[in-house]
């Protein structure tokens, strides 16, 4: 069986599809889905999908690309971490690809999540992008270990993906390891270790071979795997079980 660790179902042109989305999924056999916030003002909505089923499952947080957005204080992020269906926060992070300086603001809401994943004590899920030094340095700052959590759609190098594991992070793959150019993402596929590894969609968006360039749902992740059990030379069903049971152990909060 397989998870999606990293989906957006409540975005509106995968909500409209959900019953089929999820027939897909069994299918699959992808058993579960985390559906990860980006926005407070979608957030309600985000949670009101997740709560009638059993297998979908969410996150609270403010995606750092999100600039013109209200942030929420910590006390009001911790009041939603509490939700039952609530299992990490995020998704949070640094991004210096769409943005430019000053990003003071960005830094201390990737501070602002950190601490309260801490006092609620969920996991982290964290974008990074071209913010390899502030990202490491900011989690090591806040003490991001004692939660840990996972890089998610990771692009980096092996370099950083070594020193997220040792911070106490998972290395979440996407789609994108199935594209041809992907070397560094290749790469990470290769050398993570099983016990660190996750994978995702990300959807609808970075829709795996063979349907790239299309929308993408969490029934694809088996495409995610089978890449990365091609890239390591063993079953893609290793890749499957490890990838699986890596999601319950972090997301400790969710039911079998």
């Amino acid at each position: 069986m397989y998870v999606d660790s990293h989906c957006h179902l409540n975005f509106p042109d995968l909500a409209q599809d959900l019953p089929d989305i999820l027939q897909r999924m069994a299918t699959n056999q992808v058993t579960h889905a985390l559906v990860v916030s980006v926005d407070m003002p979608d957030w309600p909505g985000l949670i009101e999908l997740v709560e009638p089923h059993r297998h979908l499952w969410a996150s609270v947080g403010v995606h750092p690309d999100y600039e013109a957005t209200s942030d929420p204080t910590e006390a009001e992020l911790l009041e939603l971490s509490r939700h039952p269906k609530v299992v990490a926060i995020g998704e949070t992070g640094l991004d210096y690809y769409r943005l430019s300086e000053p990003l003071d603001w960005q830094r201390e809401r990737f501070r602002r999540h950190i601490r309260v994943a801490r006092q609620s004590n969920l996991p982290l899920i964290i974008h990074t992008r071209q913010s390899v030094e502030d990202t490491l340095r900011i989690l090591r700052e806040e003490n991001a270990a004692e939660v840990g959590g996972v890089m998610h759609c990771f692009t980096e190098s092996w370099e950083m993906a070594q020193a997220a594991i040792d911070l106490n992070f998972y290395i979440s793959i996407s789609g994108i390891v199935t594209f041809k150019n992907a070397g560094i993402v290749h790469e990470v596929a290769t050398k993570v270790p099983l016990d660190r590894l996750l994978i995702e969609t990300d959807s609808p968006y970075l829709a795996p071979v063979p349907y790239r360039g299309k929308r993408n749902d969490p029934s694809k992740v088996i495409h995610v795997a089978e890449k990365i059990a091609d890239l390591k030379g063993i079953p893609v069903a290793e890749v499957a079980h490890a990838s699986t049971e890596n999601f319950f152990k972090l997301f400790n909060k969710v039911d079998r």
